[in-house]
Parts: C-alpha cells; structure tokens; sequence
C-alpha cells in the first residue's frame, strides 16, 4: 500500500522537493459492485417489467433503485484511494480517481502537524469525507496510520496516508521556512480566509 514518487526520507536523508503519499482500500471495490448491482436492478425493472400494473410503485422502486445505486457508486469509488502532495507552498489531498472530493491547505495556514499511528473508520463514523463537531475535518479511506494537521484557526484536518512520518518531518520543515510551526512558535499561522 506504500507508494511515493520520492525518497522516503527517513533519519538524515535530504527530504523530497515534493512528497507524494498514498493509501488505498481496495475492499470499497465490494460496496462499488453492490452499487452498480442495485443501478442493474433498477434499469432491469424498468425494461422487463409491466408498467401497467402498479405505475407508482414499479416507478418508484426503479427510482430508489438507480439512486441508491449512483449514490454508493459514487461514494465507493470516490473513497477508494486518497493521494496527498506536499509541495513548498501547500498540502493538497484529492480523493478517488477524479481527485475529488479535494482540499488545498497553504502551509502558511498549519499551525502543528502530527502523526496519528492508528486512524479508524469508526473513530470517524465511517469511510469517506467525514466531519464531527469534536474532532474537526478528515478523509477515512482505511485504517492505519495518517497525518492531523491542526491550523491557525484551531480546526483539524486528518487524513489517512502511508508514510504519515515523512509527510510530517516536510510539512514541519516547510512551515520553518515559512517561519511558523514548532521551531518558531506553533500556532503563529495566519487563520483561513486572512
């Protein structure tokens, strides 16, 4: 499950120009083919059955049908992997094979950033984008381990990625750089929307 396009940058190697982290699940696969199978059903009762015989209800079961199929398509393949880049100006996270949902988050806006050893699906509700009042933000694609960035504002991100240390060792240099983050006093960042 490990991919990076860089060194990974462990003890005294020079860290990446750009890190590229990954994490996947192939296991939302399953719930893909339960989608497309329940989209299936729904265009198979519109063709083969007999429209004359209960119109609402035949409709409104191909509807429920084609819709719960799109919805659990949609939310699967979406979620199936996360990819996350560090760059010198941002950390951006794109999901799925359209790279959407995605966020962009300037390092000059990262107040700290941790590792978290054991993130899980059901500390956060299930898989996907998730947002819960107590513990802000975050993209669950798998349990593991992944990266919890808390910005100047004091709202957190997290998102599970492979390799979650050396993402944290480029941001925490980067955020140096940019004069915030624990060397220079965390919490220095410039809230989102300044």
């Amino acid at each position: 499950m490990r991919d990076h396009s860089h060194h990974e940058g462990h003890g005294s190697e020079p860290l990446p120009d750009v890190w590229i982290g990954r994490a996947t699940n192939r296991m939302q696969w399953l719930l893909a083919v339960a989608g497309a199978a329940c989209l299936a059903l729904g265009v198979k009762l519109a063709v083969d059955s007999s429209w004359a015989s209960g119109f609402v209800a035949l409709l409104m079961s191909v509807i429920g049908c084609v819709a719960a199929g799109l919805l659990m398509l949609y939310g699967t393949l979406a979620f199936v992997h996360v990819a996350v880049k560090v760059d010198q100006d941002a950390m951006e996270v794109r999901c799925g094979h359209m790279g959407l949902p995605r966020r962009r988050i300037p390092l000059t806006h990262v107040a700290d950033v941790e590792v978290v050893s054991t993130v899980t699906p059901r500390q956060w509700g299930g898989w996907g984008h998730r947002w819960r009042p107590e513990q802000g933000t975050a993209v669950i694609v798998r349990r593991g381990e992944g990266i919890l960035v808390t910005l100047g504002d004091g709202r957190t991100f997290t998102v599970t990625v492979d390799d979650a240390e050396t993402a944290v060792r480029v941001i925490r240099e980067r955020m140096g750089r940019a004069g915030t983050g624990r060397g220079t006093g965390a919490g220095t960042g410039t809230p989102i929307g300044a």
